[in-house]
């Protein structure tokens, strides 16, 4: 699964594989509120005790699932950057072909960690997971960015990261194919003026 709505590996094993996976599915498409522990239950196949041996708390399978959406996500977008090439300029604009591969995949529902704060409290162990995966990606284009020679590395990977994050939420709204092709042609725009 992705942060934008890909899927845990195939044939999960363990009870607490199973709780995830059709935890990810739920929660993605139906989002976090609307989806019962009971449903996740029996769409998963376990015992009451079972879900709540490995999640005392809805709240703990959230962020689980976070977490999840986090590995995947954060993969894919180092994934698209190192495919860019050894150039950091160049890998901060080929991060943005992430957001392609996410907004085609059907039943695309936008950026998972967004959907998930706009849910949440601030001070909540979920929004506290959503805070702390934008700012993890933060950390990482700033680094890029430094890399790359950007003369303010923070103010250019706030820029990229604020472009990100509309491309995905666009990409939810307009279901506009040219979305991402759009956000990595501005990205290119913005990384050259700023380096």
């Amino acid at each position: 699964m992705s942060e934008v709505g890909g899927r845990p590996s195939a044939g999960p094993e363990t009870a607490r594989e199973r709780i995830l996976a059709t935890a990810f599915r739920l929660f993605y498409a139906r989002g976090l509120r609307a989806v019962g522990v009971d449903t996740i239950i029996a769409e998963s196949g376990v015992a009451k005790a079972t879900f709540y041996r490995h999640f005392p708390a809805k709240d703990d399978l959230i962020v689980a699932y976070l977490d999840e959406v986090d590995r995947i996500w954060t993969g894919q977008l180092r994934a698209a950057a190192e495919a860019a090439g050894p150039d950091p300029a160049e890998q901060l604009v080929g991060l943005f072909d992430a957001l392609a591969t996410a907004c085609r995949r059907p039943g695309y529902r936008g950026c998972a960690f967004i959907n998930a704060a706009a849910e949440s409290q601030p001070g909540t162990p979920v929004h506290q997971r959503t805070v702390a995966h934008k700012q993890a990606v933060l950390d990482w284009v700033t680094d890029l960015a430094r890399d790359a020679g950007a003369t303010q590395p923070e103010q250019l990977a706030q820029a990229l990261t604020l472009l990100l994050d509309g491309g995905l939420a666009s990409g939810a709204l307009a279901a506009d194919p040219s979305t991402p092709r759009t956000a990595r042609e501005t990205a290119r725009t913005i990384v050259q003026g700023a380096i």
